[in-house]
């Protein structure tokens, strides 16, 4: 499909399909008006049209006509600057290498009425981006049918390299349309090898010892060079590394020993109850022992963590043999985005650039941008990056940088010249630099245009109306900008492809948000190129690694281990955050010590974005079954068994029930993935490659019908297949979903980190993040999908890995008891009373074994993953700020959506939202989620001054019990000081609401709870113990 066939816009329900041409004014390679020839210093001249005469197409480099045809008959027939050899123009005489090309005479075929019909053919072809090349295609003397199933295949398909085809299918099959690539060039080899193919396999190897000297023991491999290379090839792509046993154990053994301190603490603590205070007791135990539960289920999965090596050059070895084709699998790139005003089309094209610039073949990449939104200024800003993308992408590959996207490669704070030998690279560096800077002059002039929508909406280059102006009714829409012509950069080289998507969307219909318009994706890439991989990335994910894909294909292309993953999941790193990380934006402990030891389980959670996907697994298949072991041979004697025959007519009944199994897994595919034919058999090729069709157009149909609105309905689509549906952390169960199948999942972290986005900064946007995550859990953990409940059926999901999605799901809902617990020093303070008995030095040794065994297991932990205590630190912190703000919010929304129907989901991100109603609503989420931890520091503010003034009032023997108490209070304070900080710094204020709010709601609890102390064992009348029975 050409870059300029212009935006394709349907919708398969109101059989609509328009192709809308000149939307965007064309771009010419140079100036050339007023140009003299740079060979000889002429005029350049006119053509017989009396336009300007352009010698070279494809980059525009002044030559005139007398030095063109000098050049073409005498020369190189080259371009003196892109090296492109000249094609024949109109008027000029023919020479040798002129009947290779596809252009004709002008003036003998002016009016061949069979070749204006063939121009409008390839013209519909370029529309479905055609040139879609992955590997070699198939021999001609090969079985057409051999990997579709007849019913499929109906005797028409054959495997096809990626083009789309041009001539229909006749009844004889002419040369393969695609170009194949022989390892081979020398036919009397190939004659040889024809001739002795017919020989057996011990003739064949007879022949191999006579070539060798006759003695194949005596076979030196020194003398073949390649052995030690074809050695290397057959070595495995990645290992294990296990950690170190000096480290590992030791941290086994404290897990251990704290579990054991743990259940001895319960008990003593169950067994002591405290009789004045009995509610504050209870309240204490119950936190308690779900905080127990809560880490059983967190630090068991981290009971086998393992690192991994990938060996890059294994993988070229094996697939990238020099003078055979290229072997790496294709990939489709996904990246989505909602709304350009708060998902800058600057940090979207720097995701782009960083796709496009990948250190993988050109013509096994695919990207596609899903447009949710259906903005026209998304639509603009691509077509800006694909021309910029034209200079940046040989730039990048010529002087090898890294990273690949140009606003995070030009701001490093690094000697840039370091390792570069090349005397042009600073000059073509000041050059570059000043073309993305006109760039993004570009790119922001297109988002302050966006701002103002015009009263009739936005209109096209061409004048046609943006068939998505109404964001919530409007048609699918797809445009190729970088493909088979026009998918060049400035020194000639192929580009990969480019494709805009944005799917229909009608009222009534419901959409899914980010998960259907990923299901969409799928489909689309499965119709056009079908790669059997899949990488998905968010937005503002760029790749900072260009070598990432191959990491990936390390595990996924791996002849030993690779069958049976269903993706590689990559660990998510972030710039932008300050130094000391105040609000844990790293998420390192979760990325660096929970990721790493359910790798050594089942695998990885998905997190959503930096993951690469194998296709089948997304369509519900299950991982293939390994060998069964073989059966035991017994003798007759011992064991006589009859050999069972069956009848001739009981045959005939078997195949007939044969063919009727095959008519009804045809339904089933069509109940499964939807009615399109096209599709459908694209599901069944596990290498990939582009399904065949009797013509471009229809290919172009089925394209638009896939992304139509209404095409999911009856099908499988978000409950088993794709992206699944009911969460809006769609990632965790999908994730969940392909484990429960038997598939295992890779966790795959390079030196160099693979991919990096932005995080939020200020502690408003960093809690409505994780409200969000906390809410999906929630979702999921009363759903029929939760783990607590889903596949023990199969029991394909080990039980540590079970252990982590539970986690997962419940991990919420601690943020009561934490809310609690945090409440109790407070009360402690303010009543005089205490959650613990007095304790004897024997009962002290359990408090102290218990600390001593939670220090000991951090410590441990940070020495085997290298994460920093810093870090950790931050972490545990956020772990209380989060719990009793997002968390709880939460559990909230959830249970009211689940008990009585209500659906309070209306929180808005900066990275996902269509909907500007909630705007108030959403600044009024984001100070009820600061109130409750605000509420908590006040309280125990107050309950600290409160305690010191009544030990200072009441002697030196008062100060003893007071030190527990206050240990309590300032753990709790300890953990909020991030949130303090915000409170009293000039950065990141809290708003003035919320502190007059807290300090309000601080006050009344506490004089309330003076007065009223309900946790208290009120006695009535006289205390009999002191005035004895005559008081």
């Amino acid at each position: 499909m050409e870059a300029s066939a212009g935006l394709v816009a349907g919708s398969h329900n109101r059989n609509e399909l328009v192709v809308i041409h000149g939307h965007e004014e064309p771009k010419a390679l140079k100036n050339l008006s007023g140009q003299v020839c740079e060979i000889c210093g002429d005029e350049m001249g006119v053509t017989v049209e009396g336009e300007l005469f352009v010698a070279c197409n494809e980059c525009g480099f002044p030559v005139c006509r007398p030095c063109y045809e000098y050049e073409r008959r005498e020369g190189s027939q080259l371009c003196p600057q892109c090296k492109t050899r000249y094609k024949r123009l109109k008027g000029s005489p023919r020479v040798e290498g002129d009947d290779d090309e596809e252009d004709t005479d002008d003036i003998e075929h002016e009016f061949n009425i069979d070749e204006q019909q063939k121009k409008n053919t390839d013209i519909a072809e370029a529309m479905l981006h055609g040139k879609m090349s992955y590997g070699r295609g198939p021999e001609d003397h090969e079985d057409i049918n051999a990997q579709y199933p007849p019913v499929i295949s109906g005797g028409r398909s054959r495997p096809v390299s990626g083009e789309f085809p041009i001539s229909s299918y006749g009844d004889q099959m002419g040369p393969t349309l695609h170009k194949r690539v022989h390892p081979v060039t020398d036919d009397h080899a190939s004659g040889r090898w024809d001739d002795r193919k017919d020989l057996g396999w011990k003739e064949r190897m007879d022949e191999w010892k006579v070539q060798q000297g006759g003695n194949h023991d005596q076979y030196d491999e020194l003398a073949d060079p390649d052995m030690g290379i074809i050695d290397e090839a057959r070595q495995p792509l990645s290992r294990k590394v296990p950690i170190a046993s000096s480290k590992i154990n030791p941290y086994r053994m404290v897990i251990v020993t704290r579990l054991v301190v743990l259940a001895l603490f319960l008990r003593y603590r169950i067994l002591n109850p405290v009789h004045d205070a009995i509610g504050l007791w209870l309240t204490s135990i119950v936190c308690e022992i779900w905080f127990a539960l809560s880490w059983i289920l967190d630090q068991f999965p981290k009971w086998f963590p393992i690192d991994r090596e990938t060996y890059l050059d294994r993988l070229s070895l094996r697939y990238e043999r020099e003078g055979e084709p290229n072997m790496l699998a294709p990939v489709d790139i996904f990246v989505s985005t909602v709304d350009p005003l708060k998902e800058p089309p600057l940090v979207t094209a720097n995701t782009v650039l960083s796709i496009l610039a990948v250190d993988y073949p050109v013509d096994k990449i695919s990207c596609y941008i899903s447009d949710d939104g259906a903005s026209m200024c998304t639509f603009e800003a691509l077509s800006e990056t694909a021309e910029f993308a034209r200079k940046w992408v040989p730039f990048c590959k010529k002087f090898a940088i890294e990273p690949r996207a140009p606003e995070w490669y030009f701001a490093e704070k690094v000697d840039y010249l370091k390792d570069k030998v090349q005397p042009t690279f600073v000059k073509e560096r000041r050059a570059m630099k000043r073309e993305y800077e006109e760039f993004k002059v570009r790119i922001n002039a297109m988002v302050a245009k966006a701002t103002k929508v015009p009263p009739g909406g936005w209109i096209m280059q061409d004048g046609t109306p943006w068939p998505g102006n109404n964001t919530k009714d409007h048609p699918g829409m797809i445009q190729v900008f970088l493909g088979q012509n026009g998918g060049l950069d400035v020194e000639g080289h192929e580009l990969p492809r480019l494709v805009y998507v944005s799917r229909e969307k009608r009222p009534g219909f419901q959409h899914h948000k980010k998960a259907g318009a990923m299901n969409s994706l799928i489909r689309v890439a499965g119709v056009l190129t079908n790669a059997p991989f899949m990488l998905n990335l968010d937005c503002d994910h760029y790749i900072n690694n260009s070598k990432a894909v191959r990491e990936a294909m390390c595990f996924l292309m791996d002849p030993q281990v690779g069958k049976k993953v269903c993706y590689v999941q990559f660990p998510q790193r972030f710039d932008g955050i300050d130094r000391h990380d105040r609000y844990a934006n790293r998420n390192t402990v979760f990325f660096d010590i929970n990721m790493k030891g359910l790798d050594g389980i089942q695998g990885p959670v998905y997190v959503g974005t930096g993951c690469v996907f194998r296709r089948q697994a997304l369509y519900g298949y299950d991982p293939p079954k390994g060998r069964k072991r073989p059966k035991m041979v017994s003798c007759d004697c011992c064991f006589r068994r009859r050999n069972k025959k069956i009848p001739h007519g009981d045959a005939d009944v078997q195949g007939f029930e044969d063919d009727k199994e095959i008519l009804k897994s045809q339904m089933n595919f069509e109940k499964k993935f939807g009615q399109s034919p096209i599709f459908v058999t694209s599901t069944l090729m596990v290498e990939g490659g582009v399904p065949p069709s009797s013509s471009p157009a229809a290919l172009l149909k089925e394209a638009i019908h896939v992304i139509s609105c209404g095409y999911e309905d009856k099908t499988e689509w978000g409950l088993e297949l794709g992206w699944i549906y009911g969460s809006i952390t769609e990632d965790i169960l999908t994730g969940f979903k392909m484990h429960c199948r038997g598939w295992r999942s890779i966790y795959c972290m390079p030196k160099r980190p693979a991919f990096k986005g932005s995080a939020p900064i200020n502690l408003s946007d960093r809690l409505n993040q994780v409200l969000r995550w906390a809410l999906g859990s929630v979702e999921i953990f009363f759903s029929h999908h939760s783990p607590l409940l889903y596949g023990h059926k199969e029991g394909k999901l080990k039980w540590l890995e079970r252990f982590a999605y539970v986690n997962t799901t419940v991990y919420p809902f601690t943020a009561l008891p934490l809310l609690a617990y945090c409440t109790l020093p407070a009360i402690c303070l303010l009543t005089g009373k205490f959650i613990m008995p007095e304790i004897s030095t024997f009962a002290s040794l359990f408090f102290i074994a218990l600390f001593l065994s939670i220090f000991i297991t951090g410590i441990l932990e940070l020495r085997w993953s290298g994460v920093s205590i810093e870090e950790w630190w931050r972490n545990e912190q956020f772990w209380v700020i989060g719990g009793i703000s997002a968390h709880l919010f939460a559990v909230i929304q959830g249970l009211l959506k689940v008990l009585a129907g209500i659906d309070t989901n209306f929180t808005v991100t900066s990275k996902a939202s269509d909907d500007e109603d909630f705007s108030e609503l959403y600044a009024f989420k984001w100070t009820t989620l600061l109130i409750p931890p605000t509420t908590i520091l006040i309280i125990n503010l107050v309950g600290v001054v409160a305690g010191i003034s009544d030990a200072i009032n009441n002697g030196y023997q008062s100060w003893g019990p007071l030190f527990g108490k206050l240990f309590f209070a300032f753990w709790v304070i300890v953990h909020l000081y991030p949130f303090l900080k915000g409170l009293m710094g000039k950065q990141n204020r809290t708003p003035t609401i919320v502190v007059i709010w807290s300090i309000l709601l601080a006050s009344i609890f506490s004089l309330l709870w003076v007065r009223i102390d309900p946790f208290i064992l009120r006695t009535k009348g006289p205390d009999t113990n002191k005035c004895g029975i005559n008081c």
